[in-house]
């Protein structure tokens, strides 16, 4: 064997026993890495402090970081969150955002970080748990600027509004909104049609905002901008808030017909998102129908027929049925049954108008074979109080929809006769053209009563104080029985 042939051997041995050594202690450590991580993944429910030990040993375990580290952190931390380890979970949150800049991929590190962020805020139900998820959104947001990853950094920031407008905390929420606003315009201060879902998603922050402040004005030129997007793709739910709060919008105008396009578009947005608002907002839909005083079913629509039987919307379904049927006892019934239907404050502001007009049709209905009625008996009978009676009633005779006088000592209410009323015009009318038809003719020619001693009447044919007296006698026999008013209009006339 020559010099070069034992060389090449040599060398290939070598290379040989170099290249298996590596690539044995590469896939020994990844499996011992990944050993421990299933390990700590399977006693992390019943063992949850031995876990975070075993999460936390992993990154240690690596050359360089990588993803074995980096799902690591993400267990231990949650796992220190939800054990109430605040500050130890702040400090292993700021190491796992080291990892996003090299070991981990971008689309991942960016998902990671969402469902990281999504878990804190909603475990955040006590002050201190608040102060820990604020400490995450400064630090996700820091380290996502200085990265220039501005699709996080967006992202973030409106999870941060959210929750600022979860809190009510409108001043910081107005700012911040105001400063993302910015950051989705052109240099010439257009929008950048590119960034129309980060819009879309600002404009429902603001809408939400805006409404729950009852600021219709500033509310309305939102929401028509909103609408004008055309350039996003948006998550239907953001569409469904954002037409929910313009349906409570138009509802506050008393617009109930758009209203309840609003209401139908934004519970098809809902259901097709998954959300659990598609409920709320189909029992808005339905009190928008009946405030239309409208005889079309909501449920008979292809979207919303599946929920005409479900449990959560049967208090609603019973509601609109007695309504359209006119059954007020029905109504009274279901809303006395199902106090839950009023937990809703929206709701309950605008079920009063509801329920007034179906009291209102009672009422009518109720009285319209008496021309004298007391205010208990329509108390009684329609099963409310004696003040909303009287509200109902003010209503209905300013409003013009009932003729009559009511009586407060007595409590006794007297409706005016459509008929004698009639017939005394024709009366009044008849008397006023024979006066003006003698004018016309006799004055001047014909005998005056001064002249020929007569004490008659003024003019041939017109009635005189005995033959009024005769009439009013008349209408006040057992026919014209309930008529007194007609009776004191004829006197009064006379």
């Amino acid at each position: 064997m020559s010099d070069d042939d034992d060389f090449m051997q040599d060398s290939a041995d070598e290379d040989y026993d170099f290249e298996y050594e590596d690539d044995e202690d590469e896939e020994s450590g990844d499996i011992g890495i990944e050993n421990k991580y299933y390990n700590a993944k399977q006693i992390k429910a019943d063992n949850p402090e031995e876990a975070i030990d075993e999460f936390l040993g992993l990154p240690p375990m690596e050359q360089d970081k990588s993803e074995w580290g980096f799902k690591g952190l993400k267990q231990a931390i949650k796992l220190e969150f939800k054990l109430g380890r605040y500050s130890d979970a702040v400090e292993h949150y700021r190491e796992l955002l080291t990892y996003v800049k090299s070991a981990v991929t971008r689309n991942y590190s960016e998902k990671s970080i969402n469902n990281m962020l999504d878990y804190i805020e909603k475990g955040s139900d006590d002050a201190q748990a608040y102060k820990c998820m604020e400490q995450f959104y400064s630090l996700t947001l820091d380290s996502f600027q200085n990265t220039n990853n501005e699709r996080l950094w967006l992202k973030t920031n409106i999870k941060l509004c959210r929750l600022w407008l979860e809190r009510k905390e409108f001043t910081q929420l107005a700012k911040k909104v105001k400063e993302l606003h910015k950051a989705c315009q052109r240099e010439d201060g257009t929008d950048d049609t590119s960034k129309g879902t980060y819009l879309l998603e600002l404009f429902a922050l603001e809408i939400q905002m805006y409404a729950q402040m009852k600021n219709n004005k500033r509310l309305k030129v939102l929401y028509q901008r909103a609408l004008r997007v055309r350039s996003a793709v948006p998550h239907p739910k953001i569409m469904g808030i954002i037409r929910e709060c313009g349906g409570k919008m138009h509802m506050s105008e008393e617009n109930w017909e758009e209203a309840q396009s609003d209401f139908f578009e934004s519970f098809r947005n809902y259901d097709e998102a998954g959300s659990m608002q598609r409920i709320q907002v189909l029992k808005y839909l339905v009190l928008t129908t009946m405030l239309m005083k409208s005889d079309i079913n909501p449920f008979d629509s292809q979207e919303t027929k599946p929920y005409k039987s479900d449990p959560r919307i049967s208090a609603m379904t019973d509601l609109v049925d007695a309504f359209q049927r006119d059954d007020i006892h029905a109504y009274e019934d279901v809303l006395s049954k199902h106090p839950d239907v009023l937990s809703d404050p929206f709701i309950a502001e605008n079920i009063d108008e509801v329920s007034r007009n179906m009291r209102m049709k009672a009422l009518l209905k109720l009285v319209a074979p008496y021309t004298r009625f007391s205010i208990d008996f329509i108390a009684k009978r329609i099963k409310i109080s004696v003040p909303e009676v009287m509200d109902i009633l003010s209503f209905l005779i300013l409003d013009g929809k009932l003729k009559a006088q009511v009586d407060q000592q007595s409590g006794i209410v007297t409706v005016e006769s459509a008929s004698d009323a009639e017939r005394l015009h024709a009366l009044d009318s008849w008397n006023s053209s024979l006066r003006n038809l003698w004018q016309a003719t006799l004055n001047g020619e014909g005998f005056r009563p001064e002249e020929s001693g007569q004490s008659g009447p003024a003019f041939p044919g017109a009635l005189d104080g005995p033959s009024m007296g005769l009439m009013t006698r008349t209408l006040r026999q057992p026919e014209f029985k309930g008529r007194g008013l007609l009776s004191q209009q004829i006197s009064d006339v006379v």
